[in-house]
């Protein structure tokens, strides 16, 4: 098989876009950690004073039509052009194939931009309807399912994951919520030493969770005893949402989430496939931005390709476009999604993971990094060919999201440049989200 050289290994292309670069630092956790203790309900809050006002959202009805509709408030004709000569500029500065961005501002007004191209060989432009694989920000939707379970009274976060899953071989102490906040110590098999030339050999080849099981290593530490990054945890979130909820993860995803918010453009990608204008993932020799992309579609319309994406589970295998992402983070994070003190618990867990060395501030499947001295909830995203990024700024009421067709650029410096620009533009929100 090729060699994987445009940012390490499909492991990596799996994990948190990288370590928090100079562009989304990391925000400190001031609050202290909360006492673990056995909670005899589902979900439990841990205080922290410190968290910054987050508005309530009621997202407006969401259209079902593929390609963007223009927006009536918001960002002026002459602003939106300088947005997409931005997002023009910056392509082509670092590169990238092609890329799809959205800004939700505070008034619930959109701007979506795209530049470049979803098939390099036949030519075929980004639109707004284009799905590219979004990666780890697939974990947010698990995420929010295993807590949404919780909330109903059926998972306990502080229970052992072998209640629901008895049958697991796993250190019997681990917990779901130290699943949900990498404090598992459970070894990433996407960093097996044979996976990648599994993967990329077989790329059409289907796997199950069980396949990719098969290469989860010794853990990296005892449960609770440390913070580290883990598509593992997310593999067996996804077979504990599928043993509680009777259906498979696609199925409650689709009916809990995607259908409800009209989020027409997202796929669990294996069980589904998506339609419509789909972003072919690239990868390079090297650092050049002249080099030629190296396409690594498999002919069978799941990106980059069915191996990793189905070995990817509910982990990273998601694709979905712009506009939809930029939905769902507002919707979650704003409060149209979870329930307060549910929410409140995925987002305040950071403070429990931040004593453990979390290399960003993490909840339970957030992450809360600093973007120009700003809080943002949300994650980022990279599978060999794809990386993107999504925020959700809740001082501001803005969420931008960026996503791209290759893997060795962070988006986080798109993000920043649009953010840095939208800023300028004065946008009354008009009562559009009640503060808490």
């Amino acid at each position: 098989p090729p060699p994987v050289s445009d940012g390490g290994t499909i492991a990596a292309a799996t994990g948190p876009a990288s370590p928090p670069s100079p562009v989304f630092s990391p925000s400190p956790v001031s609050s202290p950690n909360p006492a673990e203790r056995p909670s005899p309900i589902a979900i439990e809050a841990s205080p922290d004073p410190s968290r910054a006002p987050r508005p309530r959202i009621v997202p407006p009805a969401v259209p079902t039509t593929d390609v963007a509709r223009p927006a009536s408030r918001g960002p002026s004709a002459a602003a939106r052009a300088g947005l997409q000569r931005t997002l023009d500029r910056l392509r082509a500065k670092y590169g990238i194939p092609g890329v799809s961005t959205t800004i939700i501002f505070a008034d619930g007004s959109a701007w979506t931009g795209v530049s470049g191209l979803a098939d390099v060989e036949k030519g075929r432009p980004v639109t707004h309807a284009t799905a590219f694989a979004i990666g780890s920000i697939s974990k947010t939707f698990t995420a929010a399912l295993v807590l949404a379970i919780g909330g109903e009274g059926k998972i306990v976060l502080d229970a052992p994951v072998k209640t629901y899953v008895p049958n697991l071989r796993i250190d019997p102490k681990t917990t779901v919520r130290q699943l949900l906040d990498h404090t598992s110590g459970l070894r990433d098999y996407f960093f097996h030493p044979r996976i990648d030339a599994l993967l990329l050999g077989q790329r059409d080849r289907e796997w199950d969770e069980t396949d990719a099981l098969r290469y989860v290593g010794k853990p990296y530490f005892k449960p609770g005893a440390g913070w580290h990054y883990s598509n593992t945890n997310y593999l067996v979130l996804g077979l504990i949402a599928e043993a509680v909820g009777a259906a498979p993860i696609d199925e409650q995803i689709r009916t809990r989430f995607l259908e409800p918010l009209g989020l027409g453009r997202t796929f669990y990608q294996g069980p589904e496939h998506a339609t419509g204008s789909i972003a072919h993932g690239y990868r390079f020799k090297g650092s050049g931005v002249r080099l030629r992309p190296i396409d690594l579609a498999d002919g069978t319309g799941i990106v980059p390709f069915r191996s990793v994406v189905t070995a990817a589970a509910g982990a990273g295998s998601l694709a979905s476009n712009s506009a939809d992402v930029a939905r769902w983070a507002r919707s979650l994070y704003g409060g149209a999604v979870l329930p307060e003190l549910t929410l409140d618990t995925m987002l305040e867990d950071r403070a429990r993971t931040a004593p453990d060395g979390a290399s960003v501030p993490y909840g339970l499947g957030v992450q809360v990094v600093d973007i120009d001295g700003r809080p943002s909830y949300g994650h980022s995203g990279r599978l060999l060919g794809f990386r993107s990024v999504m925020r959700w700024l809740p001082e501001e009421g803005i969420t931008i999201v960026v996503l791209t067709n290759q893997s060795r650029t962070d988006p986080a410096l798109i993000a920043r440049a649009l953010l840095k620009q939208a800023r300028t533009y004065p946008i009354a929100c008009g009562g559009c989200a009640e503060q808490r």
